[in-house]
């Protein structure tokens, strides 16, 4: 009989192929024998590791935006120079083989990063991923991941790397399924932004077997097995007759609702603005630090800023100002280790608490008015980790010594939404981080599979903060974005109108399914939604009371 498994929706969308199993990796090396000659056995690794890179690298040329970020913060791991040597004294001081070797490097790398939390632990896969890749290279074994597919397949692993997802083509991917992962895993965001329907922590995706017909419906989380390939085509034909998007963001009665893009880099703006972006909602600044060994120039923070902006001529674009700290360490701000990096200071925080924050805050806030008013874009400034009214306040005057008009704050700490009328009135506009406002809001890590059900966006309590934020904006007037990964989900989005929402941002990929779908609907019948989703007692009562709806 068919069989029918539940996991976790990632990606909105449905599907209906063939499996294809990706390959695992090679697994734990032999500690034993030790190489006859060490010095020789060391230098296989140095190869070996320019190899990956050149792999990844090439990859990386052939993507854009989210995905090219993956790859190109992978290479940067490959390439790490402490890695290499710690792999290379392994096998000359303690007779490892050079697979061993690196397997040990790299799994002490990876508990370190694990350790620090936040940012730096969600970079931990990627250690993974280089360490096997490098080891199956070593091995001469065939490299572990996605192979080229030769045919449209839904691919079934225990758990994607962030590189072989970003290498992904929409059409021939037709789906993800993994047993492992959580809503907002990398495996998870990029196939949004490729616009692949997806479903993790999927328990026993293992047991669909290769060439087996399936379905898979990333809005609700279930693949079943069925009989044949001509049933699982009819259910994704089916499923592909949808409503089209004009261009314009806007309820069926007119009410308008701004879709924007998040971006990271020019690429991504670019790509951003070919799919239909109305503006930015959320320019990730910081990608432009993370891999500075000191505080780039306002000259070069300008170059790159521009770089992003000059895709939005004349358009709303929403800057985050550097999302840095314990958990995203940075050479150029001086902070100490920190017991919970996650709840240390980060965001806004280094440019209160560390010595030469402020200075970092400044000269960003600089750089940015300077590329806007290059680029002609209207800018918008916010600012990440605010918990007070008082450090929105702060960072307005901050925005406005800049000629900054339009300064706002990320809502990220449950205690931002219980103040959010006072908050509200000190900013011009506010942007709901989902995925770390669950993480706070659930003490659930949003990158523990264990965790994930607690950090899907359909969380009913979730749900209802964003509903407690839309009534705060209708008692000030101040408007409330939503710029994390539950803006891309079809289905989500008309409750997140209904709640309230005056604009929703989201990898461009995911901009014309939402945009049919709210156009589809009037406002009532979001709010309607809404308070269906609200009374929920979990997510899966949650989408289940959302989709009767329908009809």
């Amino acid at each position: 009989m068919p069989s029918t498994l539940n996991g976790i929706p990632a990606s909105p969308g449905r599907a209906g192929g063939r499996v294809v199993r990706v390959a695992e990796p090679p697994g734990e090396p032999a500690a034993a024998p030790e190489p006859v000659d060490p010095v020789a056995e060391a230098a296989r690794i140095a190869p070996a590791v320019e190899l990956v890179s050149q792999r990844l690298t090439a990859r990386a040329a052939t993507v854009s935006g989210d995905a090219r970020e993956v790859l190109e913060a992978t290479v940067t791991m490959v390439g790490d120079p402490a890695l290499l040597e710690n792999a290379q004294q392994l096998v000359t001081g303690q007779g490892r083989p050079a697979a061993r070797a690196v397997w040990e490097a790299a799994n002490q790398f990876a508990q370190m990063l694990s350790a620090m939390g936040g940012y730096m632990a969600e970079r931990a896969r990627d250690v993974h991923d280089v360490r096997d890749r490098i080891v199956a290279e070593l091995l001469g074994l065939p490299a572990p991941g996605v192979a080229d597919l030769e045919a449209p397949a839904v691919l079934v692993a225990s758990d994607l790397a962030p590189a072989d997802t970003a290498g992904l083509r929409p059409g021939v991917a037709l789906a993800l399924v993994t047993e492992q992962g959580g809503p907002t895993s990398h495996t998870a965001i990029l196939a949004r932004s490729l616009g692949i329907p997806a479903v993790v922590g999927c328990a026993r995706a293992w047991s669909l077997g290769e060439g087996a017909a399936v379905t898979v419906d990333g809005g609700t989380g279930e693949v079943r097995e069925v009989g044949t390939l001509d049933e699982a085509a009819a259910f994704a034909a089916a499923a592909s007759v949808t409503a089209e998007w004009d261009g314009v963001g806007r309820t069926a009665d007119g009410h308008v609702v701004a879709l924007l893009a998040n971006v990271g880099d020019g690429p991504g703006a670019a790509k951003g603005a070919a799919d239909g972006a109305e503006g930015v909602g959320l320019f990730r600044t910081e990608l432009a630090f993370l891999a500075a060994t000191e505080e780039p120039s306002e000259v070069r923070q300008r170059e790159i800023y521009t770089a992003v902006l000059s895709a939005f001529a004349g358009k709303p674009v929403t800057a985050r100002t550097l999302d840095a700290g314990a958990d995203k360490p940075l050479p150029f701000l001086s902070l100490d280790g920190e017991p919970n990096p996650a709840l240390g200071v980060r965001g806004l925080r280094t440019a209160r608490v560390a010595g030469n924050g402020s200075g970092v805050l400044d000269r960003q806030l600089s750089s940015l008015a300077a590329a806007a008013k290059e680029t002609g874009v209207a800018l918008k400034v916010m600012a990440p980790m605010v918990a007070t009214a008082e450090e929105a306040g702060w960072f307005v005057q901050r925005c406005r010594a800049h000629g900054i008009t339009e300064a706002g704050v990320m809502i990220e700490v449950p205690a931002a939404v219980l103040t959010g009328d006072e908050i509200m009135r000190e900013v011009d506009f506010v942007s709901v981080g989902t995925n770390d406002l669950a993480q706070y809001l659930f003490a659930a890590d949003r990158q523990s599979g264990p965790m994930a059900a607690l950090n899907d966006p359909w969380q009913p309590a979730l749900l209802r903060l964003v509903g407690m934020l839309g009534e705060s904006s209708a008692r000030t007037g101040t408007p409330v974005g939503v710029c994390g990964e539950a803006a891309a989900d079809p289905e989500l989005a008309p409750v997140l109108v209904g709640l309230g929402v005056a604009s929703l941002s989201m990898g461009s990929g995911a901009l014309a399914a939402v945009g049919a779908r709210l156009g589809g609907l009037t406002v009532d019948q979001c709010r309607e939604r809404a308070r269906a989703a609200c009374a929920a007692a979990d997510p899966i009562a949650a989408r289940r009371a959302v989709a009767a709806l329908d009809g």
